[in-house]
């Protein structure tokens, strides 16, 4: 009888530690099912706003996220001013970016550099616009790069 409640005890430990490994391990229980689509398609960026001509080689003054969907979100101070002009401006983002008419700025040239990168709308994004100087970066009209 002994060896019976002993086999019974040892049989539901390794049930119990089963189950929970089970839970716990990534990729096996609660799974969602493969190949389920999302209702949105992913658009997240990162903007990035570098000096110097070129972003690969200048210095990254400041960069932020911006999440679109399902809704607007990240580090990007106005993510759903932002998400609209993305949406209104998408194949046209140097409209976005170029300074606002009647903008007063000298000829130094002392570029800066905007740029997006990432996924929008399920697609690959890649995006860069230098400005002369810092000024025609405060002059925009837009939020995209208000950061």
């Amino acid at each position: 009888m002994r060896s019976i409640a002993r086999g019974l005890g040892l049989g539901s430990a390794a049930m119990a530690l089963t189950a929970l490994t089970a839970l716990a391990w990534p990729g096996t229980a609660g799974a969602a099912p493969s190949g389920t689509a999302s209702l949105y398609a992913p658009s997240a960026l990162v903007l990035g706003i570098t000096a110097g001509e070129d972003a690969a080689s200048g210095t990254v003054l400041r960069a932020v996220t911006l999440v679109c969907a399902p809704r607007p979100g990240g580090t990007h101070p106005s993510p759903a001013a932002a998400c609209a002009e993305l949406r209104a401006n998408s194949d046209r983002l140097d409209a976005v970016a170029k300074p606002g008419r009647g903008a007063a700025c000298t000829r130094e040239w002392n570029p800066v550099t905007v740029t997006a990168d990432g996924v929008w709308q399920g697609h690959r994004m890649s995006y860069s616009y230098t400005f002369g100087n810092p000024c025609g970066l405060r002059n925009t009209t837009g939020a995209l790069f208000g950061f």
